[in-house]
């Protein structure tokens, strides 16, 4: 399990202890099992679960559909043949989807309009006010910035709506014109947002690139998409007193004002305006240029992918993909009007922007957060000051494996520093939590007393996260529904297709798994003959996952080679290869097993997916970062480790080394040796095969981050450069 293994208790006290709270608990179960029988209906939980998501479909059917009812399309199910396999939900679309039809909603102009009118005072969009930056003298010596701050400051939708107007005038008055190009490099914030839905109003691409990318990168995205205008961030700024000899087309920079200092704008290009953000909604009250509203059909954002196999892409997406996304999330998500999220991951990511705009669709207020203030004890907080979470308190979040694999770990680390009572306690309590809720059950007495107090640390009434952005393992999927009393939600889609594809039912009471085809698209299932995925393959057909539908993207930006390999066009319909391979389970349920670019064959003929065993490797406390690295002409896998070092120091006491510096410890046999035997162990507890488990690591002594070229802004991996630059140590590491 996720708790390090402390079988061998010495205190005979601490088991009697838990031995006397296990015959409680047996006996409180007898007591009120009949009442939570009748109250609780753990049956019809069951049923929900186990119900099915999605059935085959006749491929002849997918042009005539229309000319039957639903009943007879589900009386006529057959299997496809013997190379591919296409499945669609079996639910119907609900209230949002049929409102969003009904009103003609299929533009994201549209969509801001529609909620303006319909949600008028509603709060919106929240910034936290920052009153002051102070200095902070930690407990051994050092001094840092950190942020005093205040309450959300809050604007209406009509507010909102009224801001976003006057912005796209303001840029129309700057020369800007409809259907021109448009850059947004700045952080996730309100004015995001506003910017990007005054383009719209404009009828104006926006070209969102990742606030973390790279020099080089950013300047790729701004010279292929030809841009003149780019709207960025006070932090974000001084990067173009290098970047605008990269980019001579650019002529107008629009920043988004700091709270508490001033922006140093001289030192950059001659004939460069540089123009606060405030200022140009200014100008755009005054204007007299009218709305040009987009059409469907039209682009609405070029989004950049994070680039893990190279180069960023630029993914056309038009404004009816985002509104198809969007109909398949309402219907799967259930939204209450007291609603709140917390909008903190980069909405130059496709699957933040559909969550928030999907908020925006259904009345929800977004408060903006950022990770070094999110909760009470984030890097920028003042002592004493509340995170964001904690001030906010909302009901919704989204997140990524990545952060959720933190909190897990952070949850292991916080049990394992308790004692033996406490460790052994908590372990009984969250196996006697899983147990039941795997029958249908909740357990309300447990979660009040023990996990409750866990979940504050979001603010204490979040009821939903969704998950997107990468696979998330089972364990960490489990533990933080467990531990965190809510519904984890996980979906799979690409930016290709607008984040949309899959998402679990909320229902589902199962791990590891990416849920049922949305009601705007289906999946399809084709054979990958090399690597032996076949639609008739038992218990489960498998194969490359293709998606099929509104939400897929009409190609990549000025690439029409790489269009053309990727996208096809069937019947009408629009389908996307993504390159992953999929399982489609009893329930109609896709769970994504492989990517074909992972794949590695080794000499002995086996077949090893780096990615999965990466994600399953990533739980183990000890690892920070992993890159998994297989020869085709050697019988084993290596790994380059990026160790925790909160563990490493740990593990250095216990070896009689803790006098050791952090880079003395990553080159040191001992701890290697050490650390490749907890890796070991915990492969056995993920029941990875031995040839999956590395058989010998190399310990890096730097942290991967975007800057350095070896992860996206995403933070995917970025394998052939990973590769390159520590190929001296994949070479020893196959050497010995």
């Amino acid at each position: 399990m996720f708790i390090e293994d402390d079988a061998q208790m010495d205190s005979f006290w601490v088991q009697s202890a838990i031995g006397a709270i296990k015959a409680i608990a047996f006996v409180y179960d007898i007591i009120t099992l009949p009442v939570y029988l009748v109250l609780q209906k753990p049956w019809k939980r069951r049923q929900d679960s186990r119900r099915v998501k999605a059935k085959p479909i006749n491929q002849k059917m997918l042009v005539d559909e229309s000319k039957y009812a639903p009943d007879d399309i589900e009386a006529k199910i057959v299997r496809n043949d013997d190379n591919e396999l296409t499945y669609r939900t079996t639910d119907p679309p609900r209230d949002v989807h049929v409102k969003m039809l009904q009103e003609n909603i299929d533009t994201l102009e549209k969509v801001f309009n529609y909620v303006a009118k319909t949600y008028t005072s509603k709060r919106c969009l929240g910034t936290r006010q920052i009153l002051s930056e102070e200095d902070e003298v930690q407990q051994n010596g050092r001094v840092f910035k950190k942020y005093n701050l205040g309450d959300y400051k809050w604007k209406t939708f009509t507010e909102a709506e009224r801001t976003a107007a006057n912005f796209g005038r303001g840029l129309r008055e700057l020369g800007q014109k409809p259907r021109e190009n448009i850059v947004i490099f700045a952080e996730t914030r309100a004015e995001w947002m506003i910017a990007a839905h005054g383009c719209f109003k404009q009828a104006m691409p926006i070209v969102t690139v990742y606030a973390t990318l790279g020099d080089d990168g950013v300047a790729h995205c701004i010279t292929e998409t030809e841009v003149t205008t780019v709207i960025t961030s006070h932090d974000l700024l001084p990067k173009f007193k290098t970047l605008l000899d990269k980019c001579p087309l650019v002529k107008t920079i629009i920043y988004i004002e700091d709270q508490l200092q001033k922006t140093e704008t001289t030192g950059f290009k001659e004939g460069v305006k540089i123009l606060p953000f405030n200022q140009v909604v200014k100008t755009g009250q005054d204007s007299k240029f009218e709305h040009v509203p987009p059409k469907g059909d039209d682009i609405a954002i070029i989004m950049y992918t994070s680039g893990s196999t190279g180069t960023p892409k630029g993914v056309l997406l038009s404004h009816k993909n985002c509104i198809a996304t969007m109909k398949g999330f309402v219907d799967m998500v259930p939204i209450y009007p007291d609603d709140v999220l917390i909008g903190f991951l980069p909405l130059a990511h496709v699957f933040e922007l559909v969550a928030e705009s999907v908020c925006l669709m259904t009345g929800v207020p977004i408060g903006y957060s950022t990770p070094l203030t999110l909760i009470d004890t984030s890097s920028k907080i003042k002592r004493g000051c509340k995170g964001d979470a904690t001030v906010l308190k909302p009901t919704c979040m989204t997140s990524v494996p990545l952060i959720l694999d933190r909190i897990s770990k952070g949850i292991n680390d916080k049990v394992n520093s308790g004692s033996a009572f406490k460790k052994s306690l908590f372990k009984f309590l969250y196996q006697y939590k899983v147990k039941w809720v795997q029958r249908g059950y909740k357990t309300p007495l447990i979660d009040k007393l023990v996990f409750k107090k866990v979940a504050k640390l979001m603010g204490g009434k979040v009821r939903i996260i969704m998950s997107g952005g990468a696979p998330l393992s089972a364990d960490t999927h489990e533990q933080i529904k467990t531990c965190l009393c809510l519904e984890l939600i996980q979906g799979y889609g690409l930016t290709e297709t607008t984040s949309g594809a899959t998402v679990m039912d909320y229902r589902d009471m199962t791990y590891g798994r990416t849920g049922g085809p949305l009601t705007v698209c289906d999946i399809r299932l084709v054979n990958w003959e090399e690597g032996n995925y076949r639609v008739t393959n038992k218990p489960y057909p498998q194969g490359e996952v293709l998606i099929g539908g509104e939400c897929v993207s009409q190609g990549y930006y000025k690439l029409p080679g790489k269009t053309n390999e990727d996208f096809f066009e069937e019947d009408g319909q629009r389908w996307f290869k993504t390159g992953d391979i999929g399982e489609i389970q009893a329930d109609g349920v896709l769970k994504i097993i492989d990517r074909k670019k992972d794949l590695v064959k080794l000499q002995a003929g086996e077949y090893v997916s780096l990615g999965k065993v990466e994600s399953e490797l990533k739980t183990c406390g000890i690892i920070e970062n992993i890159c998994v690295y297989g020869d085709p002409t050697k019988q084993y896998t290596v790994a380059l480790v990026v160790p925790n070092q909160n563990h490493l120091e740990e593990l250095a006491q216990k070896h009689g080394l803790g006098e050791k510096t952090f880079e003395e410890l990553c080159s040191s046999p001992i701890i290697e040796k050490a650390i490749l035997k907890e890796i070991a162990e915990h492969a056995r507890k993920c029941k990875l095969q031995k040839y999956e488990v590395p058989a010998a690591i190399t310990l890096c002594k730097e942290v991967w981050s975007p800057d350095m070229g070896l992860v996206t802004a995403a933070f995917k991996l970025k394998r052939k450069d990973i590769q390159d630059r520590y190929q001296h140590d994949i070479n020893r590491m196959y050497a010995s």
